[in-house]
């Protein structure tokens, strides 16, 4: 006979006495991760066509390998990330992406050669895989069942504010370049010779900060009791509410480590229910956000804005308002979620947080794709409609509807 799983979502029934500087600060260590990821996914858009005119890119196939190489090391690194933080655990784990995203802001950075550059950045992106993997997982296995969902969403305002913080860090390292320049003195600008390189050097300096801060927090308490280390998580716990709340905590933890032992029956638990349907409607969501064109409005913003007829020091002030629009619907996604302390009603406010920042960023592609097509239409530049597009981008993004 099959033995009924129970899913504990709520953790413990326990009102811990919170300790809330020292959770709020290992919170904002782990959330730096998010920060680096949206600096470094995002910086490439604004050095676009300094670090182009640099390596001399003239064919599609190397301008859009250039662009997109990272997602490779993204997919590596968030593969390997959740088996990483289980053998090593997750704060090594965090660890390891701070030094990865520390080295390969200097490098790529300081590139000389288009290979080195193409090394350095999918090295890169293997420190975002791992940050978008360990930061979430470890504030949520941090966070007391209460604060879970505010304290992940934390997360995604690091990450749009490392956005808007790159865009604004291309913005202003960028020195203002006159119309009518020749190739070979846009060649030879600061822009195309140090610019760039600055502008992905620039987040070396909070990657530092986060490499350093990185040891000072505490384990997982839920890796902890994994691995047998029952006393040391009940110390973590016992530091962030209490020694009931932290005897409680471990309990739960252990309770929900046996039920999980029958993995099939879990996850029949899990998708009947009201959790299973708020589930569908979160994966729906994150994979309809992709077709609102956000993504290549961030990352190809100076085609776009090329395309329209601004020179760059207008496309560079131009990235920054995207940004700026972008963290503020996260921001308001985040004020009008629910703060409920039910099961429930923490997944039901994470996705309504997601659905209000995806509807921001729908807003942001289409409104900037009608301006743009006006601007186009005024003169004699051609911009694509609704997602747009750079010409290159079929191969490496696919065709949009």
């Amino acid at each position: 006979m099959q033995r009924a799983v129970t899913t504990d979502f709520s953790a413990t029934t326990v009102s811990p006495d919170i300790n809330f500087r020292y959770l709020w600060t290992i919170t904002f260590v782990a959330a730096l991760g998010g920060l680096l990821f949206g600096y470094d996914w995002v910086v490439i858009g604004g050095a676009k066509p300094f670090y182009e005119a640099y390596f001399h890119l003239t064919r599609e196939f190397q301008i859009g390998l250039a662009n997109s190489c990272a997602l490779i090391g993204c997919f590596l690194g968030s593969s390997a990330g959740g088996r990483a933080s289980d053998y090593i655990g997750r704060r090594r784990t965090l660890t390891l992406a701070a030094a990865l995203f520390t080295v390969s802001s200097v490098f790529t950075g300081w590139s000389f050669s288009f290979h080195s550059f193409i090394i350095w950045r999918i090295v890169g992106g293997f420190a975002i895989g791992l940050a978008s993997n360990v930061s979430p997982t470890y504030i949520a296995e941090i966070s007391p069942a209460a604060w879970r969902g505010r304290l992940v969403s934390l997360n995604q305002l690091a990450l749009v504010t490392g956005i808007l913080g790159a865009q604004i860090a291309n913005w202003r390292i960028a020195r203002h370049v006159p119309e009518g320049l020749s190739e070979r003195a846009i060649a030879a600008s600061w822009n195309v010779q140090y610019g760039w390189r600055w502008m992905f050097t620039a987040v070396a300096l909070p990657s530092l900060l986060f490499l350093l801060a990185v040891p000072f927090i505490p384990e997982s308490p839920r890796w902890l009791v994994v691995r047998h280390r029952i006393a040391a998580a009940k110390d973590v716990l016992c530091k962030i509410g209490g020694r009931r709340y932290s005897t409680a905590e471990v309990e739960s933890i252990q309770q929900s480590l046996r039920g999980s032992g029958n993995e099939g029956a879990v996850w029949h638990e899990i998708l009947r229910g009201k959790i299973g349907r708020l589930l569908l409607v979160g994966i729906a969501l994150v994979v309809l956000q992709q077709g609102s064109g956000i993504n290549i409005l961030f990352n190809y913003a100076e085609e776009v804005y090329r395309s329209a007829g601004y020179g760059v020091n207008d496309i560079l002030f131009n990235i920054v308002i995207t940004g700026t629009i972008n963290l503020l619907f996260t921001v308001l996604a985040m004020l009008f979620g629910g703060s409920a302390g039910t099961p429930t009603t923490h997944a039901a406010r994470l996705l309504f947080d997601r659905l209000l920042s995806s509807c921001g960023e729908y807003c942001i592609s289409h409104a900037h794709a009608g301006c743009l097509d006006s601007r186009a239409d005024a003169g004699s530049h051609r911009v694509l409609r609704h997602d747009p597009c750079a010409h290159h981008l079929g191969a490496d993004h696919g065709d949009f509807p």
